[in-house]
């Protein structure tokens, strides 16, 4: 293993209620990041950037076709995606493209006053966070830290 990938993300898998939507919905959002189209098969698609790709797949294996942000489990991934001015730009972008923002009220500092983000949930209840590269330094707070 290379010294510079060692303890880097690999890939992350996402199973998918419906490929078609998520496709729409994901490769905006990933395609806006940088990441561009990596592989396709029939149940599934990827998008790759450097040595990381995500994939997404409906596969005919899924015990459910709901998903739950707030079970046990994933509940959301982290994206740098940039400067202030590049985060607000997807905010607005991102309504247009099947993304909700979550704690509107809030943005940009749900995360904490030090944070920079947006929270953004898509159309099957998967959350991503975009933060801005100048206040991201550390890791949001947590209640009770």
């Amino acid at each position: 293993m290379n010294e510079d990938t060692e303890g880097a993300l690999h890939h992350i898998e996402l199973w998918v209620p419906n490929l078609e939507r998520a496709q729409d919905e994901w490769g905006w959002l990933l395609s806006s990041l940088g990441y561009g189209a990596h592989q396709r098969w029939t149940h599934g698609v990827s998008w790759m950037l450097g040595a990381t790709y995500i994939v997404l797949e409906e596969s005919p294996d899924l015990g459910s076709r709901d998903y739950l942000r707030t079970a046990p489990g994933l509940n959301h991934l982290a994206f740098h995606a940039g400067n202030r001015h590049r985060v607000d730009g997807l905010v607005v972008e991102a309504a247009e493209n099947g993304w909700t923002e979550l704690f509107p009220e809030k943005y940009p500092h749900a995360g904490g006053p030090g944070h920079y983000a947006a929270y953004l949930v898509n159309s099957d209840g998967f959350e991503v966070e975009l933060v801005a590269r100048e206040l991201s330094r550390t890791a949001p707070q947590r209640d009770g830290e």
